[in-house]
């Protein structure tokens, strides 16, 4: 699951090319090829960061002669007003790079931010803080990384990786138990089964299906903790539906194993980071 270098320039090289098509207009028509120019990442406000590396390839993909020092690493809590990376080189580059690199790293430091916070919101449980498939098109290797930065866990990367069974399958198999056993038969050992249900009054046909996992969705407390008494350890419990900042401590207690939070990635807010010029360069 680790972020591939691979995976970063395909997102860059995309975004480069829309944000400039034919070039910086701007650019290219007010600074002089020869400037050059020395800046700072600076945090606008406190945070963890994610996206270092992005950053980096961000800055210096139109021009190799750009030179990016990283002062802090992905994982890092920083405070306001805190230099989280040098960049040094032609100014055009530079200038021309900087949009894409902070919307970039901005969001993804936003993701780790907002992760930070609901993994220490079930501290002391024994609940794991994973992501959803909530994600921005094409950016979902760069979100999840991002989740991992801020100390959460990444659900199935895509379709392809689990069997999970949400409740508009359900309605088309209508048979669940069958449909499972099924599975089983065809797939192979290693791939992991799931279950969505959103009564309790399905959990009995659900267990004896022997799913790995059996997703209790937007379940009220009360009702985690009976779904959790009642599968006791035969499959992996996760809770769904909804998960906000201030609800998911109680849910936690409730003794699930899993909670997995779509805000963490699909309506975060990007973190305030800056990109300030201090040495300037005119001849």
């Amino acid at each position: 699951m680790s972020l591939q270098r691979r995976q970063i320039e395909a997102v860059v090289t995309m975004a480069l090319a829309e944000d400039a098509p034919y070039g910086d207009v701007t650019s290219q028509t007010l600074i002089p090829a020869t400037t050059t120019a020395t800046a700072e990442l600076v945090a606008r406000e406190p945070g963890v960061l994610a996206g270092a590396e992005v950053f980096e390839v961000a800055m210096t993909t139109l021009d190799p002669n750009v030179k990016v020092t990283l002062l802090a690493t992905d994982g890092d809590h920083f405070d306001a007003g805190q230099v989280l990376a040098r960049v040094e080189g032609p100014a055009r580059a530079v200038l021309q790079a900087e949009r894409v690199a902070l919307n970039l790293v901005q969001r993804m430091s936003g993701i780790a931010t907002q992760t930070a916070r609901y993994v220490q919101a079930v501290a002391g449980t024994k609940a794991r803080v994973v992501d959803t498939r909530k994600t921005t098109p094409g950016l979902r290797a760069l979100e999840r990384h991002a989740v991992r930065c801020g100390g959460g866990h990444n659900h199935r990367y895509s379709l392809s990786d689990a069997v999970m069974a949400k409740d508009n399958h359900l309605a088309v198999v209508g048979d669940i138990a069958a449909a499972v056993r099924r599975a089983r038969a065809e797939l192979p050992h290693t791939m992991h089964i799931e279950v969505e249900i959103d009564r309790l009054d399905q959990l009995d046909t659900v267990l004896a299906a022997g799913p790995d996992t059996i997703m209790l969705d937007n379940f009220s407390v009360d009702d985690l903790v009976e779904g959790v008494r009642r599968i006791d350890g035969r499959a992996i419990v996760e809770a769904s539906g909804g998960i906000t900042l201030d609800a998911i401590g109680p849910i936690a207690q409730t003794g699930v194993d899993v909670i997995s939070v779509g805000a963490l990635t699909h309506s975060v807010r990007a973190l305030d980071l800056g990109l300030d010029v201090v040495v300037d360069d005119h001849s």
